[in-house]
């Protein structure tokens, strides 16, 4: 049987924590920031989890991870 290939675009996006969770930065941080607040940016800094709902298809993307 030959190894499955990881989807590299998402493997650039997603890393996995210790616990197994899979953490993602925010969007809307790239441009268009004279209008967001200094907090708003402050908290796009942040990674989030990925929502449990996603997680099932993202772990067929990345077999490996």
């Amino acid at each position: 049987m030959p190894k499955m290939k990881t989807k590299r675009a998402a493997a650039k996006r997603f890393k996995k924590t210790g616990t197994g969770l899979l953490v993602r930065n925010k969007a809307y941080k790239s441009h268009i920031l004279t209008k967001k607040s200094t907090k708003r940016k402050r908290n796009l800094r942040k990674d989030a989890v990925t929502d449990k709902t996603n997680v099932k298809n993202m772990m067929k993307v990345l077999p490996y991870l």
